[in-house]
C-alpha cells in the first residue's frame, strides 16, 4: 500500500507542486469505504490506470465517474470519493496558475468541476495512461507522466507572471507573503488582483487564503490527533477555536470533531496511512 508525495524534477518544478501516488488494495469481497475529501488548495490532473473513481459532490449531490484521466480545479466543498478493490491514482498537483499557463483555460471553468482530460489535452492523455498501465513500478509511472508534462511544456501558451510566482509562496510550509504583499509584489491594484487571481485559481483571494489555512489545520489534526483544537487554531492563525469551527462548518458542513470522525473512516486509514504536508 502506498500514499506518498514526490517532488517534481527541476525542469517541471515551476509548474508542478508535487506528484502524489495512492495505491490501495482490499481483499476480495471487501468493499472500500468512501473518502470524504475536504477542500484543498489544489488543481490536479489525475490518472487512473486501473479502476476508476466515482465522486459525489456534497452540496449538489451530482455524481461523476468513468473518466480514466480527470482534470479538476479548486473545490470549495467536500467531495465523497468511492474507489474499487484495487485502486491506484497518480495525481499531478499543479501550482496556482499553471493550468491556465498550459491551456489558456480560465481556472473558474474548473472550480468544483471534474472534466475528462481528453477534452483538454487530446489523445496524448490516453497514450500516457496506456503506458502507465504497462509500467514496471511506480518510478516508471512517474517518468511516463514527466514525459507527458514535458510535451505540454513545449506548447505552453503563457509565461509566468509576477502574481504566479508570488502565489507559490502562499503554499509553502513557511509562507513569506500575505495577500497584500502579493498584490504589491505583482504591482496590481486590489481590483486587478482579484480579477487575475480568479483567472489563475478559480476563486477570489480571500477564499483561497481561507482554504489554505483550513487545509493546514486539517492536516495537523490528522498528523497530531493528540493536539488540542485550540492549539491547532492558534498554530494556523485563527483568532480562537470558534473561528476554526466556522471554517470547518463553511467548508465541510460539520464541526471539526464530526468531520474528523467521518474522515477517519477513509480507505487509507485502514492501512495506517496519513497524508503529510506539501514540501
Amino acid at each position: 500500500m502506498l500514499l506518498q508525495d514526490f517532488k517534481p524534477p527541476p525542469d517541471l518544478a515551476d509548474l508542478v507542486q508535487l506528484f502524489r501516488i495512492v495505491h490501495l488494495r482490499f481483499d476480495a469481497g471487501e468493499a472500500a469505504p468512501p473518502k470524504a475529501y475536504p477542500p484543498r488548495p489544489e488543481h490536479c490532473l489525475a490518472f487512473y490506470p486501473f479502476e476508476r473513481e466515482e465522486v459525489r459532490m456534497d452540496r449538489s449531490g451530482n455524481v461523476v465517474s468513468g473518466s480514466p484521466v480527470v482534470l479538476y480545479g479548486q473545490f470549495t466543498e467536500v467531495t465523497h470519493r468511492h474507489i474499487g478493490r484495487d485502486f491506484l491514482v497518480l495525481q499531478v498537483v499543479f501550482w496556482p496558475g499553471a493550468i491556465h499557463r498550459l491551456t489558456g483555460m480560465p481556472a473558474i471553468e474548473l472550480t468544483n468541476q471534474y472534466i475528462d482530460a481528453m477534452a483538454v489535452f487530446g489523445s496524448s492523455v490516453a497514450d500516457t495512461l496506456d503506458a502507465m498501465a504497462c509500467a514496471k513500478g511506480y518510478p516508471q509511472m512517474l517518468e511516463t507522466v514527466y514525459g507527458f508534462l514535458r510535451g505540454l511544456r513545449k506548447k505552453q501558451l503563457r509565461d509566468p507572471r509576477p502574481l504566479d510566482l508570488a502565489c507559490m509562496q502562499l503554499l509553502g510550509p513557511h509562507p513569506r507573503f500575505g495577500l497584500r504583499d502579493i498584490a504589491r509584489e505583482a504591482c496590481l491594484s486590489p481590483r486587478q488582483m482579484e480579477r487575475v487571481f480568479k483567472l489563475m485559481t478559480g476563486v477570489n483571494p480571500k477564499i483561497y487564503e481561507r482554504i489554505i489555512r483550513f487545509d493546514k489545520a486539517f492536516r495537523i489534526r490528522n498528523a497530531r490527533p493528540d493536539y488540542a483544537w485550540l492549539r491547532i487554531a492558534i498554530e494556523c492563525d485563527y483568532h480562537d477555536y470558534q473561528h476554526l469551527v466556522k471554517a470547518y462548518r463553511d467548508f465541510t458542513g460539520k464541526s471539526p470533531n464530526a468531520f474528523h470522525e467521518l474522515e477517519q473512516q477513509a480507505p487509507e486509514r485502514k492501512f495506517g496511512l496519513v497524508e503529510g504536508y506539501y514540501e
